[in-house]
């Protein structure tokens, strides 16, 4: 399995999501601006990897796994944040801070699976 620029753009931005989630988790009584726009970013980042993705795949690189679930991977992935972020916007307690924070690692998660999917296992 190839673990490319790709993917570690990801992993960084899920981490520093979860970071800043987990700080503001600690320091505030409500959702933090901060917090919002970390999840925000995750999810800018997840809508590139689809677009860029969709434009590997017609132009011939092939999936290594079924397209289908590659694909589903890539939408759950997108709905994570959103999820997460809503949440946030509905609960207004610290607790939704943490909600958010856990939306990095899992999108992280996520794009690994998506690694394999794309290049096989080793």
């Amino acid at each position: 399995m190839i673990l490319d620029a790709w993917f570690w753009t990801g992993a960084v931005i899920g981490g520093l999501s979860f970071v800043v989630c987990l700080a503001m988790t600690a320091l505030r009584r409500h959702p933090a601006d901060s917090s919002i726009v970390s999840v925000a970013a995750v999810e800018l980042f997840l809508l590139v990897y689809g677009v860029v993705g969709a434009f590997r795949q017609l132009g011939g690189q092939p999936l290594n796994g079924p397209t289908w679930e590659f694909w589903g991977y890539v939408l759950t992935a997108l709905l994570v944040p959103v999820i997460a972020v809503a949440w946030a916007v509905t609960d207004k307690t610290r607790w939704s801070n943490l909600v958010m924070a856990v939306a990095g690692p899992t999108v992280v998660v996520m794009l690994h699976r998506m690694q394999v999917i794309w290049f096989g296992q080793w």
